[in-house]
């Protein structure tokens, strides 16, 4: 229904948002936020030369997955081992994720395993089977599905008593322990230079697509006294925000 409008540009939030408007239009431009590892999902050729109509910001890569899991081992007592949470069907650069999660684990000794759901019950059994382990840790991905379903994730950890990292603000807000995170404000700011350049008959291939340029670390001391953990003080000291 958008591609028969026949609009000038189209913008576009998310992978699947993408992945659907790709399928009906190669002409009209498309500008996209909130997308990991665009080059590895095909839409575009490169970051610095997209080709085609397909050009926007980049959300999270893998040195951030990385990054998430250094934050979730700071925490007193240790986490032992870690379950990536994320839903098959709305990631498809979970791989892309997973592989730097684990080069990341070899070496801090932490045990990490992927953890796909599909729905409410499946991450209600993965969550009870990880604490009934004991020591144990989610780092949730980025995605449609972990947004839509934070509500139950964030209630869930805090259910069985496991700390959680989480990719966006939001989740921290709402009782999430911790978040690494893209400033998803700045992202739509900088999205509308790029409307307005396209309006003003700019090429998307011609538009470079930007990686993330601000980051926001938010930690929850109120989920964190709940769990009974202690955050590494050097960790308070570098988050931008501490809900207390």
């Amino acid at each position: 229904e958008l591609v028969a409008l026949g609009p000038e540009v189209l913008f576009a939030v998310g992978s699947p948002s993408v992945e659907a408007l790709r399928r009906q239009t190669s002409t009209i431009p498309i500008v996209f936020v909130q997308v990991a590892d665009p080059v590895g999902q095909g839409f575009i050729a490169s970051l610095a030369h997209p080709g085609g109509n397909i050009t926007g910001f980049t959300l999270y890569d893998a040195p951030m997955a990385s990054k998430w899991l250094g934050i979730l081992t700071q925490v007193t007592p240790p986490v032992a081992r870690v379950a990536v949470l994320y839903n098959p069907a709305t990631t498809p650069y979970a791989d892309v994720l997973l592989r730097a999660i684990e080069a990341a684990a070899s070496s801090i000794a932490v045990a990490v395993r992927a953890a796909p759901v599909n729905d409410d019950a499946e991450i209600e059994a993965m969550m009870a089977g990880l604490a009934r382990e004991g020591r144990g840790g989610v780092l949730v991905m980025p995605s449609a599905f972990t947004i839509v379903h934070r509500d139950t994730i964030v209630a869930l950890a805090a259910r069985h008593r496991l700390p959680a990292v989480y990719p966006y603000r939001f989740y921290t807000a709402a009782g999430g322990l911790m978040s690494y995170s893209v400033d998803l404000n700045d992202q739509f700011r900088r999205s509308a230079d790029y409307v307005d350049r396209i309006l003003k008959h700019a090429k998307p291939a011609d538009l470079p697509v930007q990686l993330a340029a601000k980051f926001e670390l938010t930690v929850n001391l109120k989920t964190a006294k709940a769990l009974g953990i202690t955050i590494a003080p050097s960790l308070l000291d570098n988050a931008d925000e501490v809900i207390e």
